[in-house]
């Protein structure tokens, strides 16, 4: 599969052949969807933690006695029910982990680049380097390929070029070798070089097939 390759003014300098098992591969939404959400369940900490009766302090003291004031019978000032007491059925810290086959992972990225080809909003870039930090450069190469919003960039960034990046609201840069499903179908486009191309092919291909 051929696709133009750019420069980052946008000009034409040339074309390549992308791998069919990474770009042209029919994308099951049953299975993306699978995938992302086990990927979206693996980024949650699972620490959000409430302090039942037995952990709130305070007294133990029973408020009042249990028969003969017409009120209800209490055992504890730190029954949920009164202020300063505990949380009943709160969140308790725990693990979402959810696991997935490597091949999954790698099947998910190859549908997921090929959904993003069809709809054309993936751009080969010859290169991409700046030869200053400057944000307003990074920011003009991002208009000119018409990025959108929440652009994705795929690439092994040199100092300069991280620098140039780093304050452009709703981007993603990720080095192609840590590419997953998620941040492909969440972007507005993807914008890749050459090199990573090469690495995507490396990383993914084999088990995509």
């Amino acid at each position: 599969m051929e696709t133009k390759v750019l420069d980052i003014k946008g000009k034409e300098q040339g074309s390549i052949n992308l791998p069919d098992n990474l770009f042209a591969v029919k994308p099951n939404p049953t299975f993306l969807h699978e995938v992302i959400t086990a990927f979206l369940a693996n980024q949650r900490s699972g620490t959000a933690d409430v302090k039942t009766r037995a952990e709130v302090s305070g007294t133990g003291k029973k408020p009042w006695k249990q028969k003969g004031t017409g009120r209800a019978r209490q055992g504890s000032l730190r029954a949920p029910q009164f202020r300063h007491g505990g949380v009943a059925f709160g969140p308790t810290p725990h693990s979402f982990r959810q696991d997935l086959p490597v091949a999954k992972r790698r099947a998910a990225v190859a549908q997921s680049l090929s959904a993003k080809f069809a709809e054309g909003n993936i751009v080969v870039l010859n290169n991409l380097t700046f030869k200053e930090a400057k944000t307003k450069a990074f920011a003009d190469m991002l208009n000119v390929l018409a990025a959108g919003r929440k652009p994705l960039v795929l690439a092994d960034l040199d100092n300069t070029t991280r620098l140039a990046s780093r304050n452009i609201a709703g981007l993603t840069q990720l080095a192609p070798k840590d590419t997953n499903a998620y941040a492909v179908l969440n972007s507005s486009k993807v914008i890749l070089t050459k090199e990573a191309v090469d690495v995507l092919a490396k990383t993914f291909v084999k088990e995509a097939k």
